[in-house]
């Protein structure tokens, strides 16, 4: 099958197109509502409870001295810097849970989208990976001992790579290619020049 459905086939695989996602996307109303869902479970669950907890740990490493307080503006920075981490990566702790409520969308393009994307994920040689044409021929005589005949297999049909040699001569102190040189042009006292 060369990733097109031939109907004469009995076994003939027919697959829903995937359908484009990109910038100019409208979602659709429910889309919306599990967005405006997402993004307030994220913040309240996830990324309020990491901003307070990493501020509380950075304010008892500043206290015990293990962190050092600014000199001017003492451990607000430091604590900014906390809370900001911990909210962001509550944030993102909360994606996968939000594409599992997207994939769960019955009629959703957006969904679909991900469950598309997921499947070919998980199946590299599925419907939508093109297979390698050395696959079936290693695959099926590779193993941990090789017989003369599977030496043979794999000399035909994968192509060789040979290593580039290393030249002796070049070392870290001399140029590769780039060269400082300027001609050398000299004048004599009747101001004819010459390069040498």
């Amino acid at each position: 099958m060369n990733g097109r459905a031939d109907f004469g086939e009995p076994n003939a695989e027919v697959t829903r197109p995937i359908p484009h996602i990109g910038a100019d996307y409208i979602p659709t109303e429910e889309e919306r509502r599990v967005f405006a869902e997402c993004s307030d479970e994220s913040f309240w669950f996830r990324s309020v409870p990491l901003a307070a907890t990493s501020m509380l740990i950075t304010q008892g490493l500043i206290s015990k001295g293990i962190l050092s307080s600014h000199p001017k503006y003492g451990s607000i920075p430091k604590l900014i810097f906390a809370c900001i981490m911990g909210y962001f990566a509550g944030k993102l702790s909360y994606v996968k849970t939000c594409q599992e409520k997207f994939k769960n969308l019955e009629n959703s393009p957006l969904g679909e989208a991900l469950r598309s994307g997921q499947t070919r994920r998980s199946s590299p040689t599925g419907h939508y990976s093109q297979k390698s044409k050395y696959d079936s021929n290693v695959s099926a005589h590779s193993s941990f001992v090789t017989s003369p005949e599977a030496d043979n297999i794999e000399k035909e049909t994968l192509p060789r790579y040979e290593p580039i040699p290393f030249s002796a001569s070049m070392n870290e102190s001399t140029p590769t290619g780039i060269t400082d040189h300027i001609a050398q042009v000299k004048v004599n006292k009747y101001g004819d020049t010459w390069d040498e």
